[in-house]
């Protein structure tokens, strides 16, 4: 039986993805070496760290992948571990030697970054921005979550995540869930214990959270941000001078008010207001009804006084309805948008997604390195 090539075989392993940095482990140099003696390839794996906890994923992969191959009859995988000099190497790959920056700030960067904000807790602003990140996963593009409310962290457990990320020396890998790249501190504490952090060690961990995880090219990165305008806000805004703020309220009149000192907060940080969402809009009823169960009417003030006040168009991008499988969704980490695509909230986050997707990552403000002849 005559054998494949070993370009053959490298050809197929550039299709297996590692599932943390997600990039080829042909690109990565985790392949070492391919052994191939007739029918039979041995292809040995270096792992990033010893232990790595998607270590069955990647031999799953690579065996499948190299199966595929005209000519292969057997595939074994042979596991080592990268020595300290080719992790090095790695990180200097993926993140560039010397000081490390925030990448989303790079004059090349294309990622467009929204901060999701609300004037007070409860109006269900961590929802709306989980089931937002899957929904423009879902379409195609590239998402990460960074969970900056370090005291009521959330996110993890809606997208149904555990455990710790990955950590290549200094260089933390993001969770990935329902393909959206996740961190928060809640990877990094027991679910029961409080942080208790002042203004300097929030700004730190959110420095942290920026540069030195391993985002990879974003089309999107949210924040969901926690409630007002403290110390958090202010660090987005110093830190990533280029997002936008997405504002959460509900209906309600008294929800509605304190949501444009969180919105008005722009004037100050000198951010774009991308918008503003209303959720528990209205509970539809089985008889087609809608039950206004907070008022009605609040996402659209919070949108026309905050236009007023900064001077500029402030669109009310969605409204989502109450939903029962909306908070049974969030319980359970399977976001509504994934587990009942056809229901009402999930409708009008495939809607709000919809309508920041078609937003350009544009180019204007940004130095594009040319100078006249």
């Amino acid at each position: 039986m005559t054998g494949p090539s070993e370009d053959a075989v490298r050809e197929a392993l550039t299709g297996v993805i590692d599932p943390e940095i997600r990039r080829s482990i042909v690109e990565l140099d985790m392949v070492e070496s391919i052994v191939i003696e007739g029918g039979k390839v041995t292809v040995t794996v270096l792992l990033t760290i010893a232990g790595c906890p998607l270590k069955d994923t990647i031999t799953k992969d690579t065996k499948a992948a190299v199966a595929g191959v005209d000519g292969v009859a057997e595939v074994a995988v042979v596991l080592g571990t990268m020595t300290p000099e080719q992790r090095k190497e790695m990180k200097e790959k993926l993140q560039g030697s010397g000081t490390r920056d925030i990448p989303f700030n790079r004059p090349e960067s294309l990622t467009k970054v929204y901060a999701i904000a609300s004037g007070k807790g409860g109006v269900g602003k961590s929802s709306v921005t989980a089931n937002l990140a899957v929904s423009l996963a879902d379409k195609g593009l590239r998402v990460g979550i960074v969970d900056a409310d370090i005291y009521g962290f959330s996110i993890p457990g809606m997208l149904g995540l555990s455990g710790k990320p990955t950590r290549v020396d200094e260089m933390i890998l993001p969770q990935v869930a329902h393909d959206v790249k996740v961190m928060s501190i809640g990877m990094f504490v027991p679910p029961s214990q409080a942080v208790v952090w002042r203004g300097p060690m929030l700004h730190r961990a959110l420095q942290q959270f920026l540069t030195d995880v391993f985002w990879g090219d974003l089309d999107v990165l949210l924040l969901d941000l926690p409630p007002g305008t403290g110390d958090i806000a202010i660090s987005v805004a110093q830190l990533l001078p280029g997002s936008e703020l997405l504002v959460v309220t509900t209906p309600q009149s008294a929800a509605a008010q304190v949501a444009e000192r969180a919105g008005s907060i722009a004037t100050q940080t000198k951010q774009t207001l991308a918008g503003v969402i209303e959720n528990m809009s209205w509970m539809e009823m089985p008889d087609g009804t809608r039950m206004e169960v907070f008022g009605s009417g609040g996402g659209a003030s919070v949108a026309e006084n905050l236009a007023a006040a900064l001077d500029q168009e402030v669109p009310l991008l969605a409204q989502i309805p109450l939903d029962t499988r909306l908070r049974e969704g969030s319980d359970a980490g399977t976001p509504v948008v994934l587990g009942g695509p056809d229901s009402p909230a999930a409708r009008a986050f495939d809607t709000l997604a919809e309508s920041l997707r078609r937003r350009s990552r544009g180019l204007s403000g940004r130095s594009l390195g040319l100078s006249p002849v």
